[in-house]
């Protein structure tokens, strides 16, 4: 099904040239025409847009109780500058319009309680890709040896994901074991002997900002891995800071992402009981988990993203910067000369080793 709107998007031109801005990760919107910059509160002034609250997890179930977004639909808009249709899914929030070239925001996607309430604006810009990832590749003793030089970047998109901020609190129990070993021997006999203690604890935690991304299309492992991000750079959303990026709204239910920011902060809790465990034991080990979930909260909040591909021997690497980090995760391409040398190398230290052991037992 496709529905058509008209008034529902907005885009951000140069009070001075009425060409495109875009942002800027020093702060500002530029416009590549005429070379002007504006300060975002400036721009914001000129354009009308519905500074409402932000996300609220409960009215978001109130409003949808019993009811399933229909987000795979398409929606065709049309683009204020040109006059042309643009067709998006529903999760779309900023994109370009394809034939005036224009940064547009569909300002629909950010109301009626689906305005985010922070984002983390883009530190780096697609320029500066190419240092970031020959300093990535630097030291990589199995890359071949072409590869910096020849590969070729391509399909760069700087995109705002979403994520969910879950505060939650975890209270109740944890059984951990712990062993103590002593050792002695005799004129006939060695002896270890190994005693195990059951040690219950009580305790409660909390916890802040424990990010998910909200993105189905986008792959969890991915996003985890470009964390982590700096929140202290959190700033109030504004519309104007998605201009020049592609930017999507959540398509994940924040209910059905709990259990991932459950399951990271038992882990964390985990570690930190374990620690906690009185020091006189060898090893500490949790036999069970019986924290529950208290006060969960949530924010939603856009993370900069930029996803790219690189093209090398007829193959394509896919890739993810964290655009305020600038921190790179993806596949490399490995030698395979340099695989197998390296792969004999460690043949020939552990035949060395045998051999010296061999060696000594034969003295």
């Amino acid at each position: 099904m496709e529905e058509r709107y008209s008034q529902q998007t907005q885009a951000y031109k140069c009070p001075a040239c009425s060409s495109a801005l875009r942002f800027m990760p020093a702060g500002n919107l530029h416009c590549d025409s005429c070379g002007n910059d504006y300060e975002v509160e400036a721009i914001k002034a000129l354009y009308e847009f519905d500074d409402e609250g932000g996300f609220d997890w409960g009215d978001y179930k109130k409003d949808r109780a019993g009811a399933q977004e229909r987000l795979n639909e398409s929606v065709v808009y049309v683009c204020r500058s040109c006059g042309a249709a643009i067709e998006t899914d529903r999760t779309t929030v900023a994109t370009r319009c394809p034939y005036c070239d224009n940064e547009v925001v569909i300002s629909d996607r950010l109301t009626n309680g689906l305005r985010p309430d922070g984002i983390i604006p883009f530190r780096y810009e697609s320029k500066d890709l190419p240092n970031l990832i020959r300093e990535r590749f630097k030291g990589k003793k199995l890359l071949p040896g072409n590869f910096i030089n020849e590969h070729k970047m391509s399909q760069i998109l700087g995109v705002y994901i979403p994520f969910w901020l879950f505060y939650v609190g975890l209270d109740g129990q944890m059984a951990l074991e712990g062993t103590q070993t002593r050792a002695w021997a005799d004129s006939k006999y060695n002896y270890v002997e190994t005693s195990h203690y059951l040690v219950q604890m009580d305790g409660s935690m909390r916890f802040g900002g424990v990010p998910v991304d909200a993105s189905v299309k986008m792959d969890d492992d991915l996003m985890d891995s470009i964390e982590p991000y700096d929140f202290s750079q959190m700033v109030d959303f504004d519309p104007a800071y998605l201009v020049g990026y592609v930017a999507d709204r959540f398509d994940a239910d924040p209910d059905a992402s709990l259990p991932r920011a459950t399951a990271r902060m038992n882990k964390s809790a985990e570690q930190v009981f374990s620690q906690a465990a009185p020091r006189h034991y060898d090893t500490v080990s949790i036999r069970s988990n019986q924290m529950r979930v208290v006060n969960p909260n949530l924010r939603y909040v856009l993370l900069p993203v930029y996803l790219l591909n690189l093209d090398y021997g007829g193959k394509k690497y896919r890739f993810a910067v964290n655009g305020q980090t600038g921190k790179i995760v993806g596949e490399l391409p490995v030698s395979k000369g340099k695989a197998w040398a390296w792969r004999l190398g460690i043949a020939a230290v552990t035949a060395a080793a045998v051999t010296m052991i061999l060696s000594f037992i034969n003295l």
